[in-house]
């Protein structure tokens, strides 16, 4: 009897023990999640790339941080308009050869130039990816009035619309079977701002959800996408930028965001100034003038990739007509900042807003 009562005991104990050591495991590898780190790269799209994550020590998110950088990097070059990279044929090599042959490209191209022509018909032509001609015009003056403000100017409205007769996105043919493109139009070039840093860091996105990682916040340039939730289980707080640079509210409002994305268009990105006026980067196709109905957009959407487009659309848009487009799609919200300052949302925005006083 006092054998039995014995194993008895020492089973009860084992079982004790096991259960205390899986608490103590358990707990360990919270503890471990529970480690924030960050990290920022200068090299890619010729923005600021940050990643802000939780790991179990710094050489696994350094591991994780290099694996972004790396699967960033290969669209960084592909989607390229101004360098060329040994070995491979990216969106410049398609401009280059405007008009003469097409290009066999990587299937990232073909795939993100599909996405822009939905984009583009979605849209009513209000981002296109065609617009190469007009855009560079705007970058090289915006660029020499950058480096010279005294001689700044804005382009004669005559050269603008010479360059906007080249701009008919059906003359991007897409063969892929052959995995091709071609620019039927030798005056032709595309210009991918609107979209590639969008389209990247969804891509960037789901690599790390297709490997399994998460609590990992992705903001490449402003685009910014969360893959899943922080490891407390809370959900990730997002700031919207103050469009006023000079107010000390840097903040106009913050987002609780749990696999979501938040991209933001602005005219206080890029710009310069001409005679006092201030004239950014994101152009009307149909004025061919920095479009002037807003200070600021933001997008919350599933798609980082759609987040960017829409962005740059809804920037093109007055503000009905803007509304009127976000609310026909499904899972996608805005916030308008007007010329006055004030705010406009759309119906469903305000469920994504952190109300923590």
């Amino acid at each position: 009897m006092q054998n039995k009562k014995a194993i008895r005991f020492i089973i009860l104990a084992g079982i004790l023990a096991a259960l205390i050591m899986a608490a103590v495991n358990t707990a360990a590898i919270e503890a471990k999640k529970e480690q924030r780190f960050h990290a920022e790269f200068l090299s890619l799209f010729d923005t600021v790339t940050q990643i802000v994550g939780y790991a179990g020590d710094k050489e696994e998110f350094t591991r994780i941080a290099s694996d972004i950088h790396d699967e960033l990097e290969i669209y960084h070059k592909l989607y390229n308009i101004y360098d060329d990279f040994e070995g491979i044929a990216n969106i410049k090599t398609i401009n280059d050869n405007a008009g003469k042959a097409p290009v066999k490209v990587d299937r990232k191209i073909i795939d993100m130039l599909k996405f822009s022509r939905e984009a583009y018909e979605r849209t009513d032509g209000k981002v296109n990816v065609a617009m190469g001609s007009v855009l560079s015009i705007w970058h090289d003056y915006r660029t020499r009035g950058i480096e010279d403000p005294e001689t700044a100017e804005i382009p004669p409205m005559d050269e603008l619309k010479a360059a906007a007769l080249h701009t008919d996105i059906s003359k991007v043919i897409i063969d892929e079977e052959a995995s091709t493109v071609y620019l039927e139009d030798p005056y032709m070039s595309l210009d991918v701002g609107a979209i590639a840093k969008g389209y990247a860091t969804e891509a960037a996105g789901r690599f790390l959800e297709a490997k399994g990682i998460d609590h990992i916040l992705l903001s490449v340039g402003g685009n910014i996408r969360a893959v899943g939730k922080r490891a407390d289980g809370k959900l990730w707080k997002l700031d919207i930028q103050n469009p006023d640079t000079d107010s000390d509210e840097k903040a106009i409002d913050t987002l609780d965001l749990d696999g979501f994305s938040l991209v933001s268009s602005g005219d206080y990105e890029r710009y310069y100034v001409v005679d006092g006026v201030r004239y950014h980067h994101i152009i009307d196709p149909v004025t061919l003038m920095p479009a002037a109905y807003f200070r600021a957009v933001s997008i919350v959407c599933r798609d980082s990739g759609w987040g960017d487009a829409l962005s740059t659309a809804v920037f093109n848009l007055p503000y009905e007509k803007g509304l009127a487009l976000i609310e026909d799609i499904e899972g996608v919200e805005a916030m308008w900042v007007m010329p006055d300052e004030s705010i406009r949302t759309s119906s469903g925005y305000d469920a994504y807003r952190n109300h923590d006083k």
